[in-house]
């Protein structure tokens, strides 16, 4: 998410840390690089120009601390901003209100609204124990409402049925009724999308919003049209006063454009964020993890949370209670790993999260991909449960045996197995007296990037 701005910026950044003092000379050299990387990545004008003024204000009347050197110090003052520019802190749903509390969805047609619907219904019932309801109100679209049936299904929401034959205000009035017979806490309102903004579009939203009076109004916005997200939000925001914006198919948007223009343009908060196809990917937006992210500095906290909610921890206990026997980790153990990163979205997303990634050089990055990990999970379930369990006893037939059944080559399997070896190595050499306190102690030797929160 966002590469190019954060390898621009992580350009421009990195010239300023061999510098002895921040001067007006190399601030103003630097900021017109960091113009030109917002530019780039089809941040509003309006926003760039404000950012790069306060930064330079900033940077300008800084006293560096001796604990950061001038490199450090700006860099800081960057992050800062564009947490600022982003909106200073997560804005979380308000549902406060007598169940079942209406949420009204609006947004432009292929902007991923009843995607983006099934999500929130996902996060709400899993994350905050809420019983959700859904109902499509578009009746334009062909199969709006089955798309939105077969989603409430997978999510577990209760799905509020709807015909193209009636009318959207009749949807959304007998819906309200339904949702609060079945004691649903959250009514989430899907309305119809446009391929653009016109008048009858917005009048239809307006009468929905005036009969259902609802405590949110989140307009859905796809990420990579850049600032003409902004600029659409702020269409909608003057029609129909939104309480709040969703940044769907971010993970697509490696400019970022979208996320640092809207909040200054609309004055309306980012309250989630869309990080993928699967209905679990919607998180809620933190402008300062973003930030980080953004400056190279990882999102721990994001990685932390997400491997709490998906790692099996029945399994992970497993796990640990088997290394500290001593007993050695073995295929079948890999292969669990090797499912646990996938449901944490893969080693792409988990290296997003990690501190000072985007500074490994690009053939490196190149080379670190789910698909060389998913070839290997294929290799490991074409053995049969002894070979995973014993590795030893797998001599050459038994490699070209594995190897036809992954639609593999014998020196994959061989690279998988020499891995497997340098996995038991780690592994033994952490259940060793002290292993695991030499460990952390080396994790925590570990040069953190310029500006990383001490």
């Amino acid at each position: 998410m966002f590469e190019s701005l954060s390898e621009r910026l992580g350009e421009t950044l990195r010239g300023l840390s061999g510098k002895a003092r921040l001067s007006e000379e190399n601030i103003s050299a630097a900021l017109r690089d960091v113009r030109m990387a917002l530019l780039e990545a089809d941040v509003a004008l309006s926003v760039v120009k404000d950012f790069t003024d306060r930064v330079q204000v900033s940077a300008l009347g800084q006293a560096v601390s001796q604990a950061l050197n001038p490199g450090e110090a700006f860099i800081k003052i960057v992050h800062g901003e564009l947490v600022r520019v982003m909106g200073e802190a997560n804005a979380g749903l308000n549902l406060a209100t007598k169940p079942p509390a209406v949420i009204l969805m609006a947004g432009l047609q292929g902007a991923g609204k009843t995607t983006t619907v099934a999500k929130l219904a996902r996060l709400l019932k899993e994350r905050e124990r809420k019983k959700v309801a859904v109902v499509s109100a578009d009746v334009y679209r062909p199969a709006a409402i089955e798309q939105l049936e077969t989603l409430s299904r997978e999510v577990g929401a209760v799905h509020i049925p709807s015909s193209q034959d009636e009318s959207p205000l009749d949807i959304v009035n007998r819906a309200v009724v339904e949702a609060t017979n079945q004691f649903a806490d959250v009514l989430l309102v899907d309305t119809a999308g446009r391929l653009a903004i016109d008048e009858k579009m917005m009048a239809e939203i307006r009468s929905l919003q005036i009969a259902l009076n609802p405590i949110e109004t989140l307009f859905v916005v796809d990420a990579m049209t850049g600032q003409d997200a902004a600029v659409t939000a702020k269409a909608f925001d003057d029609a129909i006063s939104l309480t709040g914006v969703v940044l769907a198919k971010a993970d697509g948007d490696a400019r970022g454009g979208a996320a640092l223009s809207v909040r200054s343009i609309t004055g309306k908060p980012i309250k989630f964020i869309g990080m993928g196809e699967s209905t679990d990917a919607l998180e809620p937006f933190h402008p300062d993890r973003l930030a980080s992210r953004i400056l190279g500095m990882g999102d721990m906290l994001s990685l932390i949370e997400e491997a709490e909610r998906k790692v099996d921890k029945k399994k992970a206990e497993r796990l640990a209670k088997k290394i500290q026997r001593g007993t050695k980790f073995d295929l079948g153990d890999f292969r669990d790993q090797l499912a646990q990163m996938s449901n944490m979205g893969g080693i792409g997303s988990m290296m997003d999260k990690l501190p000072g990634m985007n500074q490994l050089p690009q053939n490196v990055q190149s080379q670190v991909n789910d698909g060389a990990f998913m070839q290997m999970a294929v290799i490991i379930d074409s053995m049969t449960p002894q070979e995973r369990r014993f590795p030893d006893v797998i001599n050459g037939s038994r490699k070209k045996r594995i190897a036809r059944g992954s639609g593999t080559q014998i020196t994959d399997v061989n690279r998988l197995l020499k891995q497997h070896r340098q996995m038991q190595k780690m592994m033994k050499k952490v259940t060793k007296k002290g292993g695991m306190q030499k460990m952390m102690r080396g994790l925590q030797g570990m040069r953190q990037p310029p500006g990383f929160p001490r």
